[in-house]
C-alpha cells in the first residue's frame, strides 16, 4: 500500500485516499483508490475508485483518465477494456489507468457527484479536507500528476452537448510545452484536432496538468449521454496511438487524416431564452457569419415568440446543445474555425 501523499508540509494535511496497490513497483496491478466516506448507507464506508498500473522497465509514464464527468462514456469504456487487456511485456515505462476519476458520478450517470454535487473538472487543485470531489482532485494533484509525463483525459459531451469527435490541446504561453501537446494531439489521430480556448479555465484538470508542465491531450468524442461504436473505436485507437507516440508501446501511431480547427472565444452561441430549440445546422456543417444556427420557440403557446440565433463567426458547427429544450445560459452551439 502506498503512502498517502507525495507532498506534505506545515499546515498541509495528507490525503485521506489510500491506493490499495503499489503505484511504482514493476508489474501489472489492479486495485482501488480508497476514499473513506461515512454515509447513511455505510457508516464506515469508502468510495472505491478503480485503478490499474502497468509498470515495466525504464520509460515515461502515461496517466490515462476517463469519467471526469460521469455521463461521458467513451473514455471509461475504452480504458476499462485497455486495463483488462494490457500486455505488460509490451510496456516500456508505466501506464496508470483510472477509467472513472469521479466514480460516484459514473455510477449515477451524472455529470456531477451524487454525494456532494461536485463537478470534478471545476474544483482542481482540490483539498484534502474538502468535499469528496475536492479530495479526489487533491489526490490526483499530489500523487498521480507528479508521476506522469503524458496525461490523456477522455471526454465527450455528456447528456447536454454533442461534439464532432476531436482531440484537443490548448494554446500555452510555454511554446515548447504547447508544441509537445500539439504533437501528442496529432498522434492521437481523431477525425478533428482542435486548439481550444476555454470559456473559463479556472478549476480545470487541464489547467493544473499544464501548470505541472506535463504533455496534455483531451478529447470530446460525441455526447448525448451515450457512447457510439464509432466514437469508442476512436478512443481505443487514439489511446494506443498516444502510447506509441510516447514510446511506451512499440511501433508508430496509426496515421489518420485529421482536420485542424480552432475554437475562438467568440465562437460560442449561448441562449438567452427558455424554450424549445430547433437546430438549423448539423454537426460539421459549414456556416457563415450571420447565418442561422438555431431557433428557440416559446413552447407555452402557438403564437409565442421565436428567437433566432446566428453565427458570430464563419466556420463549421463543432458542438451543439443536445436535448430539445434549452434554458437561458445554455450553450446552443460552438463554431470552430478551420486551420
Amino acid at each position: 500500500m502506498t503512502n498517502m501523499s507525495m507532498a506534505t508540509g506545515p499546515g498541509l494535511k495528507p490525503s485521506p485516499i489510500r491506493a490499495s496497490i503499489d503505484l511504482d513497483a514493476p508489474g501489472l496491478r489492479h486495485g482501488f483508490l480508497k476514499l473513506p466516506h461515512s454515509s447513511d448507507a455505510s457508516a464506515w464506508g469508502s468510495v472505491m475508485i478503480p485503478i490499474c498500473v502497468a509498470c515495466n522497465g525504464e520509460g515515461p509514464t502515461a496517466l490515462l483518465t476517463g469519467g471526469n464527468h460521469g455521463d461521458e462514456y467513451e473514455g471509461p469504456i475504452a480504458l476499462y477494456k485497455l486495463a483488462a487487456a494490457i500486455d505488460l511485456a509490451q510496456v516500456r515505462g508505466r501506464v496508470i489507468i483510472v477509467p472513472a476519476m469521479n466514480y460516484p458520478a459514473l455510477e449515477a450517470g451524472r455529470r456531477t457527484s451524487p454525494i456532494d454535487n461536485g463537478n470534478l473538472n471545476r474544483v482542481f487543485p482540490g483539498s484534502p479536507s474538502g468535499t469528496v470531489t475536492e479530495k479526489i482532485a487533491d489526490y490526483f494533484c499530489r500523487n498521480l500528476l507528479p508521476r506522469a509525463d503524458l496525461v490523456l483525459d477522455l471526454h465527450s459531451g455528456g447528456r447536454t452537448l454533442e461534439f464532432l469527435p476531436f482531440a484537443a490541446c490548448h494554446a500555452l504561453d510555454d511554446k515548447e510545452q504547447e508544441a509537445r501537446c500539439r504533437s501528442a494531439m496529432e498522434a492521437f489521430g481523431a477525425p478533428y484536432s482542435v486548439i481550444m480556448t476555454e470559456m473559463d479555465a479556472s478549476g480545470l484538470y487541464d489547467t493544473v496538468v499544464e501548470e505541472f508542465g506535463k504533455t496534455f491531450v483531451t478529447t470530446e468524442l460525441g455526447g448525448g449521454g451515450t457512447a457510439r461504436a464509432s466514437t469508442v473505436r476512436i478512443a481505443e485507437r487514439g489511446i494506443l496511438n498516444l502510447l506509441r507516440h510516447a514510446g511506451i508501446l512499440e511501433g508508430a501511431p496509426e496515421p489518420v487524416e485529421s482536420t485542424l480547427l480552432t475554437m475562438p472565444d467568440e465562437g460560442y452561441v449561448v441562449s438567452e431564452h427558455h424554450g424549445l430549440v430547433e437546430p438549423c445546422l448539423d454537426l460539421g456543417d459549414p456556416v457563415a457569419e450571420g447565418e442561422l444556427v438555431a431557433r428557440v420557440f416559446d413552447q407555452r403557446r402557438t403564437a409565442g415568440a421565436t428567437i433566432e440565433y446566428r453565427a458570430p463567426v464563419s466556420g463549421i458547427l463543432a458542438a451543439r446543445h443536445f436535448p430539445g429544450m434549452v434554458q437561458a445560459g445554455d450553450c446552443l452551439g460552438v463554431i470552430a474555425v478551420p486551420g
